[in-house]
């Protein structure tokens, strides 16, 4: 899953579209929807396409709409986050059609409702729910934070490994907040809901999977299920 906040409020300063957030989801109107939709399935999910190509991988580029991957509802039924939305359930058939035919999926975070609207939802909660339907082993958020701190001012503060049952205490003091609410959320979903583990790291590290994947003490912060 693809996330493109930069590159969508870049695109919306460019268009003199004002943008605002509340407890890190973006409020989300219909023009802002619009240029959502074609930031991340049209330039964000082809430019990762092509890096993973370029680089010797299989890549396919395709939306939460393709294949009624994503079926979609407000998050909040009030209308005041607009087409900010959540997953309502996944359909992973694409997925494993595409998986099954040596292809990595990269798909852009967009769902859509009974009435055909069109919803932007935050990628990593996307990707906590598309983890739980194809039963993955194993869920990495790349961010660009060295993962969960203690003080966001120091490095040095790195939180290894969180438990699900410290969480609501990082919540109430602080430590989990704006950006970082949404990616714990996902971890939490993933881990409850079967995923083995989930790790949030430094995707500006070079060669960061891999340290996560095949050094002892790893890297970031695991979410584990206690």
């Amino acid at each position: 899953e693809q996330g493109g906040g930069p590159e969508i409020n870049g695109m919306l300063d460019r268009l003199g579209i004002k943008t605002q957030f509340v407890n890190g989801l973006r409020v989300t109107d219909r023009a802002t929807m619009e240029v959502v939709e074609m930031v991340l399935g049209g330039k964000v999910n082809k430019e990762i396409v092509m890096g993973l190509n370029a680089s010797g991988g299989r890549a396919v580029g395709i939306s939460g709409k393709d294949g009624n991957l994503i079926q979609a509802e407000p998050v909040d039924a009030s209308g005041a986050m607009g087409f900010a939305g959540r997953v309502k359930s996944i359909n992973p058939e694409i997925i494993e059609t595409v998986i099954e035919n040596g292809y990595i999926p990269v798909i852009s975070p967009i769902g859509t409702d009974e009435k055909q609207e069109t919803y932007n939802i935050n990628a990593d909660l996307v990707a906590a729910a598309v983890a739980v339907a194809i039963n993955a082993d194993k869920l990495v958020l790349l961010t660009d934070v060295p993962g969960l701190l203690r003080d966001p001012a120091d490095p040095d503060s790195l939180i290894s490994i969180l438990k699900v049952s410290e969480v609501a205490d990082y919540v109430a003091d602080g430590t989990i907040a704006g950006g970082m609410l949404p990616k714990i959320k996902c971890c939490v979903e993933s881990v409850t809901g079967g995923v083995g583990r989930t790790h949030i790291i430094d995707g500006r590290l070079a060669h960061s999977i891999l340290l996560e994947i095949f050094t002892d003490q790893g890297i970031g912060t695991m979410v584990v299920n206690e």
